[in-house]
This record gives C-alpha cells, structure tokens and sequence, in this order.
C-alpha cells in the first residue's frame, strides 16, 4: 500500500451503506428514527424510506447514532503533571505515549479534537497520514504566559543551566519557549508557532489553580502582548484561545479579539455580555474541574493548588448559566491531561447537563457548536447528507445523558466512514460495506 493510500485515523476503508431505522440525532439535538445512506464514507441522504440502489442495507433498529463528539480543550501530549518527569522523558516516549492518548481519546467516541497545549504538528500529521489513529487535531502546541505565569513552570534548581519555563514536556529544539515578555518576543514566538504548523495560538491571561506562582484570578500578559498575537494569527487564519479565570484578564483577552475563553470560572454577568457581543466563545472545561475537586478532596494536590480548588466547590458550572443567559455561544471542552484521564471526554456532557443545559443543547454543544468553534461544521458536527460520516454509536437512548458518565455507553465509532470500535453490529455493517465495495 502506498502512503498516500493509508486511510486516515485508522485502519480498514470507509464504509457504504444505508443504515436502517436508527435512531438518529437531529438538528434541534433531539432523536428521530431514519435511514442514513454513506458513500465512501460520507453521508449521501438522511431520511424515512430511503431508496439506495446498489447499496447494502443494515438493520439500524435499536440503535442511536450521533455525530462524533468535538472535544475543544484537551492535552493529548500531557500525561503528567510531574516537571521532572517530563523533562526526563525522551521524545520518541513522548510521541508514543501521545499516540496512544489519541487512540483512547478516539476510542471513546471524539472524532474531532483541538489540542489546548501538549500535541504538536507532527502527531496531527502521523494520525492523518495513518500512521497513529486518533480524531482528526487541531493544535496549539504549547500554551503562551508571561514570567511567573500559568505557563512558567519555574524550577530553581535548574535555572542555572539553562532550564526555565520548564513545563511537562520533554525539551524539543521545534518547540518555542512558552514563557514570553513583551509584544517583539510574543511575535516572534508566535510565528515560530505558525510556522511549525499550529492551527492556534493558545495564551494564558490569568493564573491557574494548579500552577504554582499566580492566582486564578490575578491578570497576566498585557493589552499590547495579546494584540500582537491575535494580529500574527489572523494573518495567517488562525484563532487565538485564551486560558482565562476571570477579572481583568478575561477582560483583556476579549477586548483584543481573542476568539474563545477557555474555563471562565469566575466569569461575571458583565463579562459575558462583552463576550456574547465580541461573538467570543466560552470552552467551560467542567470535567477538568470536578477531578480537581476530587484530587484535593484525596490529598493528592500540593497545599498551592488544593488551596486554590477549595475556592471552585461552590461555583463550579456558574459561568455556563452565566454565558446561556448572556447569550455566549458555548462549546465542549474536557481539558483531560493525566494518563489516566483520558478517554473519559464524554463526561463533560454530564456536566453541562448538570450546569442547566437542557440534553438536547448538551448534546449540540458536544457536536456542532464545537464544530463550529473549529471552523469545521461545513464538513462536520452533524448528520447532514454532504459531510464526512464522523459518528458514534450507543445502544440504547440515551436519556438524561447520565450513560456518558459511565465506560462503555459509546459501543461505536466511525470517523471519516471507517468503523474504528469493533461492535458486534458494526461487524456486520463494515462486512456488508466490504460486499458493497467488492460489487462495485
């Protein structure tokens, strides 16, 4: 097989087929029974009746299909939280074990993933080139603060060899520093960025709960440094994210044209006002959260960031009323990090649902409102005749979408038409799609 013939995000070829009476979910994130034709592992027609000459069909009955879930904040490339660990991994580690995050995170149903900092340029291209299976990434690489900010993980003991800014990662000569000081060195780093492939610039312009040397809610970076990189990006089409908790740096990074606000923990009513105006969108990160809570609860966080925790318990899932209310289109965003984190993306709907979204706009959130955020709902987010056959299986309804909390609710996957979870129907359904190739 030639390269240019190894199927993207996984093994096998993509399916044609119409699957009968599935329960299939619509547009208004509701379900309703249909037939749903795929050719070549694109949707050609969803409807009742449908007639498709020449291709296989399969009983459907029984089963509720949905688009694959976007997941908009995840760090495939972090397994851990440990600095020294990272720096003592070797980077052909660090690809592999990336890799295999991107499998889990696939397997569990996210066909579409932006990395928020960890995965580069080269993972993306080794799962399209079929070489590694995951969703399909979009990238930031790494996450952009200033001197003593979230993204300045300061070892002393290090510093005077030349270490600083030392983050999980294993030290690569591609990846620009993520410490950066004045509007000249945040041009410079981010064209390094755009250079090296990335489809965004993430910037942090608050502190963070688990960073040791700042304050959620303390501002970082300024009006100048943010200007300079969305100015670099949009040159170039790309988006710019901002890590920001609340106060003036989720202020700063708004006024400047930042395109979505990743967690807004503290977000306040005149904020999301600002946001729901500039059409900025707010990725709320609840998974992420809820395990924090859980790690400080078990004593496992150090004194810093369990501190910091205790001050979420009470408002965690404020801002998504907040942002609903104001009007602020939101997104899917698990921010999973830890080895063991990942695959467990699709309790962020459980969340939602938990914050006030009715199961109908959790499970539009989880596809076609993170699409859209990525700019790829021409091409993704739905079940629409015209785009790729990115969806998951369940076995049963959903409901009030608690089942997305517990392992094995997901009993399907295709991403691009190609069934990637092994499934006793989907067995059947890449059999008669492999009959349906052979005849044609």
């Amino acid at each position: 097989m030639s390269a240019a013939a190894v199927p993207t995000g996984g093994a096998g070829a993509p399916l044609s087929l119409v699957l009968r009476e599935v329960e299939a979910l619509d547009l208004g994130g509701g379900f309703a029974r249909a037939d749903v034709a795929v050719v070549d592992g694109r949707i050609a027609a969803v409807g009742r009746d449908l007639r498709a000459p020449g291709l296989p069909s399969v009983d459907g009955a029984g089963l509720w299909l949905l688009p694959g879930v976007v997941d908009c904040h995840a760090h495939l490339g972090l397994s851990t939280l440990d600095r020294l660990e990272g720096l003592a991994t070797p980077a052909s580690r660090w690809a592999l074990e990336t890799a295999d995050n991107a499998r889990r995170t696939l397997l569990a149903g996210v066909t579409t993933l932006r990395d928020a900092g960890g995965a580069d340029a080269g993972i993306r291209e080794a799962i399209e080139l079929g070489f590694a299976t995951g969703p399909r990434l979009q990238v930031s690489t790494v996450m952009l603060s200033q001197t003593g900010g979230h993204a300045d993980g300061f070892l002393p003991g290090l510093a005077a060899s030349g270490v600083v800014g030392a983050d999980a990662l294993p030290p690569d000569p591609a990846r620009p520093p993520a410490v950066v000081d004045g509007p000249e060195q945040m041009r410079l780093v981010v064209r390094q960025l755009l250079r090296g492939g990335s489809d965004w610039i993430k910037l942090c312009t608050t502190g963070g709960v688990l960073s040791a040397h700042d304050d959620p809610r303390a501002a970082e970076l300024t009006d100048e440094e943010v200007a300079v990189a969305v100015f670099e990006a949009a040159r170039r089409g790309r988006g710019v994210m901002a890590h920001a908790n609340g106060g003036e740096g989720l202020d700063l990074a708004v006024r400047n044209g930042v395109r979505s606000i990743e967690h807004g923990l503290f977000l306040t009513e005149e904020q999301a006002h600002a946001m729901a105006a500039a059409g900025c969108w707010l990725v709320p990160t609840l998974t992420v959260v809820h395990d924090v809570l859980r790690l400080a609860d078990a004593g496992e966080l150090p004194p810093h960031a369990a501190e910091k925790a205790g001050e979420l318990r009470a408002i965690v899932g404020e801002a998504v009323a907040i942002a609903r209310a104001a009007g602020v289109p939101i997104a899917l965003g698990s921010d999973l990090l830890l080895r063991e984190q990942h695959g467990r993306n699709l309790e962020e709907i459980v969340h939602l649902r938990a914050a006030g979204m009715s199961p109908e706009e959790a499970l539009l959130t989880a596809t076609i409102r993170g699409a859209e955020l990525c700019g790829v709902a021409a091409e993704r987010g739905s079940l629409e005749p015209g785009k790729a056959f990115d969806a998951i299986v369940l076995d049963g309804d959903p409901g009030d979408l608690s089942p997305f909390a517990r392992p094995g609710t997901v009993t399907g996957v295709f991403r691009d038409g190609v069934p990637v979870l092994p499934h006793p129907r989907l067995g059947e359904l890449q059999a008669a799609g492999a009959a349906g190739a052979a005849a044609a």
